[in-house]
């Protein structure tokens, strides 16, 4: 049997959106076989899914220790996929050394580097430029484990394009891989709640995660105000697990502005609502909030930067607007105007269907997969900078992590 390893930052959670990403790269792999294991130096939470009862190992790991050569030596995976280039910075030699002939698939769930380069940029007041992602060092350390690894799932077209354009790397080395997601059929529209049984507007988002927090800020500060002044009956609800007391703190129910907290059921609570708002100004990748709105039949008004990658060339499901003035009338268009409303709804399916189509998606990453494993030797010549980078950190993080492990003892 085929054999696949998970080396996850943290344990699966389905409130965050890496957690639902990782759940679908989970269902790709089980569909071709593979016996799968998730290990993590991560402590579970109360979100934490039990994989065990997806047919799934569960195995805790230690960061600077040789048990886990001893761990890997003898599961022999045929595949090891890291969950976030931390953990191929922190693991990746020892897969490298111990297991040489599986296949290294990094997960970069979005580019790191690109959502704290333009959260400091924005800190600083500047505009956000590519000779600023040019100098970060974290920018170096993601795109180096990019380089050693054989494959990277990059979940964005804007970031496929922002690798291949400006760090130059090669193509054979990248695969465009956005979320998974089933396609939107008569059966599930009929699901669909009416404009008349739909009500409020709504957020949501994990708040470990910065621009959640920030957009939810952005929402009360300076968007909510104008558009309550032409809905003064219209409420904001904020949902998310993990909610600070800054957070908290929002809750203003003269206002109507709603801190809810975790949503038990995310998606019937988007299915509920009528619009989305997400006045993001800073991340990257895929937002789950967003593709969650399209699937449940709910418009939504974002910025440039929520909508970046999502849409490619297809309208949006209501409206992309980063002037904040601006934002907030679109934000009443919507909610306002049913024809408009049910266009919007249009839109968003169109886009599911064609660009998140989880089984035309699935079958070409297993593709690929399956042809760099005919060939790896080549594949991996042709990688000259990941096999220089790869001998180097084999050389430095190697010793290093030694030296804490004798250390801590």
């Amino acid at each position: 049997m085929k054999t696949l390893l998970i080396i996850g930052y943290v344990w699966v959670e389905k409130t965050t959106g890496a957690g639902n990403r990782m759940l679908q790269l989970i269902e790709v792999f089980q569909k071709q076989d593979y016996k799968i294991t998730f290990a993590s130096p991560a402590q579970k939470t109360e979100n934490s899914i039990n994989l065990i009862s997806l047919g799934i190992e569960e195995v805790s790991i230690e960061l600077n220790s040789s048990t886990f050569d001893e761990f890997i030596i003898d599961l022999k995976p045929d595949i090891v996929l890291f969950d976030r280039f931390m953990m191929e910075e922190q693991f990746g030699w020892r897969v490298a050394e111990n297991c040489s002939k599986a296949l290294r698939i990094l997960d970069t769930e979005d580019l790191h580097f690109l959502r704290k380069t333009r959260h400091q940029q924005l800190k600083d007041n500047e505009e956000f430029s590519t000779s600023a992602l040019l100098k970060s060092n974290d920018a170096k350390r993601e795109i180096a484990a990019i380089l050693r690894c054989d494959l990277s799932l990059i979940i964005s077209s804007y970031e496929m394009k922002l690798l291949k354009e400006v760090f130059k790397i090669d193509e054979s080395l990248l695969c465009h891989l956005p979320f998974l997601l089933d396609k939107i059929d008569k059966k599930d529209i009929e699901k669909w709640k009416s404009f008349e049984d739909r009500n409020h507007f709504i957020f949501i988002g994990n708040f470990f995660h910065a621009p959640n927090v920030d957009t939810v800020l952005q929402l009360k500060n300076s968007i909510w105000k104008l558009i309550r002044k032409q809905l003064p009956k219209a409420e904001m609800h904020i949902y998310g697990a993990y909610a600070t007391q800054q957070i908290q703190q929002l809750h203003k129910p003269k206002e109507g502005f709603l801190v809810k907290g975790f949503a038990k059921d995310a998606i019937e609570v988007v299915r509920s609502a009528k619009v989305v708002l997400a006045p993001i100004r800073f991340g990257a990748g895929i937002k789950g909030k967003l593709t969650e709105a399209m699937v449940t039949g709910t418009p939504s008004v974002t910025t440039n930067i929520g909508a970046e990658g999502m849409h490619d060339g297809f309208e949006w499901n209501g409206f992309v607007e980063s002037d904040f003035d601006k934002f907030s009338n679109k934000a009443v268009l919507l909610y306002s105007e049913e024809n408009i409303w049910k266009e919007s709804q249009e839109k968003g399916m169109e886009i599911i269907n064609h660009i998140y189509d989880k089984e035309k998606i699935g079958f070409r990453f297993i593709n690929r997969i399956k042809k760099i494993q005919e060939d790896m030797t080549t594949h991996r010549i042709q990688n000259f900078l990941g096999s220089l980078l790869q001998h180097q950190t084999l050389q430095a993080t190697k010793y290093m992590s030694k030296w804490i492990e004798e250390k801590n003892k």
